[in-house]
């Protein structure tokens, strides 16, 4: 891991930022606070109704059951769970033993799975009988001491009497081991401390102050992001936890209309996939009337459609190493909230590199990685953090990504943003998704290739017909797409994000 340099420690301790404090800590004190807010998972094969006060008893029993098979502080506990009851319990436990984290999304496979473990070497790891298509394999986890199956023998895990209290844990030491969502290569291993995570969720706490109805979690909680928003924000607002183990858009919008729900965006193709639903009406802009957007790139196209329908949109930017970097308030100008990403988070500072790479420090950057060599290369001796994103940095401080540095498409020896074309490409009214990747070219060595996701009813328009309407709006022919493919969805990743180089992948090997 990183060395964080004295005087950003010092810092970031004296603004409060940092406190003497464990996510166990915050955690008690959350649901101390509302013992009897809900908690509904709502499943076709493994639904749940109680209070999280139950569900901490189970977590406590869990803790119990597992400190005296000797887990405690500085393990690892890992779990790869659906959106269901038993992640919350084991989130909890780990967080009541001291120990760190691995949320695992569900649906990695076998080879994801064998690389993550052998990576961590957890100490418990909690799963799925099956689920979907994922089925437990008892020889992947060969070598982990303790396994729990839902489904199965979980249950042998929890003590009689559940475990008081929480155990004493180094705040600044490591709470989590998140894998990121492995869009280029094997997924990464980002350590996060109990100070960075308890900064992040009372970021997330209060950009989202104004909204306190019941929101429905959808997003794996395998991811983390997914298992804060589901797991720990709701517990800081005292609110009722709503989970879909599925992301089905029609039945999202049927829990809207008969539990009162809300959906409060994330990445676009979860609003989206909503809007362009049969079943979607004007009513259900009721249970949708602050939507704030990010997890992957955020098209002008989509943020405008939002407002158009009387919503009020805002974006944010980060990532798993660095979770909130900038982000809009629902308050911002409506210039701001649609078009940019929004300011620096309190704490946070950013610069850009010489050639736009954006720079980033703050309270809630990670530690670093569980592979010292990529720490060393990706964070300096400065606390800088090299995202690997270019952006925009206007006068008045809001920033723009406009591109992966991964994402430039090299044509003819001419630079291309795959973000700038997508952006004109979501703006076409046949289009609901646009993905824009570098194919092989004999000629120029790439071309700009478009991958289309279409809304329903509408066909895929013809290459002359793009080409004509990017010609309207004054493109560089270079930008052009050259080539249109046609998908019902991409593969993504647990949060939404389209998986790039599949894609990549699929393109090279069709033509």
């Amino acid at each position: 891991m990183r060395t964080v340099p004295e005087e950003l420690r010092t810092e970031y301790e004296n603004a409060g930022w940092w406190r003497r404090e464990t996510l166990g800590d915050v955690l008690v004190r959350g649901l101390a606070a509302a013992p009897g807010a809900e908690f509904r998972v709502h499943s076709e094969v493994r639904p749940w109704s109680g209070s999280c006060a139950e569900v901490e008893r189970t977590a406590r029993r869990l803790a119990a059951g597992l400190r005296a098979r000797g887990v405690g502080p500085g393990d690892a506990i890992a779990f790869q769970l659906p959106n269901w009851m038993e992640a919350a319990a084991t989130f909890w436990a780990s967080a009541l033993l001291g120990a760190v984290v691995v949320p695992i999304v569900h649906f990695y496979g076998r080879k994801e799975l064998t690389h993550i473990l052998g990576t961590v070497r957890p100490a418990v790891f909690v799963t799925a009988e099956s689920f979907g298509r994922m089925r437990f394999e008892p020889d992947v986890s060969a070598e982990v001491p303790i396994v729990g199956v839902v489904g199965a023998d979980f249950d042998r895990l929890l003590a009689t009497e559940p475990m008081a209290g929480t155990l004493s844990a180094d705040p600044a030491g490591p709470a989590l081991i998140a894998f990121t969502s492995g869009t280029t290569s094997a997924p990464k291993g980002v350590v996060h401390s109990h100070q960075t995570l308890s900064c992040e969720a009372r970021q997330l706490a209060e950009q989202n102050e104004l909204d306190r109805s019941a929101q429905l979690t959808a997003t794996p909680v395998g991811h983390f992001i997914g298992m804060i928003g589901a797991f720990l924000l709701p517990v800081l607002h005292g609110k009722p936890i709503h989970l879909l183990d599925v992301w089905e858009p029609g039945r999202a919008l049927a829990l809207m209309r008969s539990d009162g729900l809300s959906v409060g965006g994330g990445p676009p193709y979860f609003v989206t996939s909503l809007l362009d639903h049969p079943d979607f009406g004007p009513d259900c802009l009721d249970h949708m009337r602050y939507v704030g957007l990010g997890g992957s790139a955020v098209p002008v196209a989509v943020t405008r459609r939002l407002t158009d329908l009387g919503l009020t949109a805002f974006r944010a930017y980060g990532s798993t190493e660095h979770p909130s970097i900038t982000a809009s308030r629902y308050t911002a100008p409506e210039h701001e909230r649609l078009a940019t990403d929004g300011r620096p988070m309190p704490g946070v500072e950013i610069r850009l590199a010489e050639d736009g790479e954006i720079l980033s420090r703050g309270p809630d950057l990670c530690l670093g990685y569980t592979d010292d060599a990529l720490t060393d290369r990706v964070f300096d001796a400065d606390g800088w953090y090299r995202t690997g994103d270019i952006g925009v940095l206007r006068d008045d401080g809001c920033l723009t990504v406009t591109d992966r540095k991964a994402d430039v498409i090299i044509r003819g020896g001419e630079n291309v943003s795959a973000l700038e074309v997508e952006e004109l490409l979501a703006e076409l009214p046949e289009v609901a998704e646009a993905v824009v990747v570098a194919v092989p070219d004999a000629r120029l060595g790439e071309a700009v290739g478009a991958v289309l996701r279409l809304r329903p009813g509408h066909v895929l328009p013809s290459l002359a017909v793009v080409r004509e309407r990017f010609a309207e709006a004054g493109i560089a022919r270079q930008k052009w797409p050259e080539r249109l493919f046609e998908v019902e969805d991409y593969p993504r990743t647990a949060s939404g994000k389209v998986r790039k180089h599949l894609v990549r992948e699929r393109i090279a090997t069709s033509i």
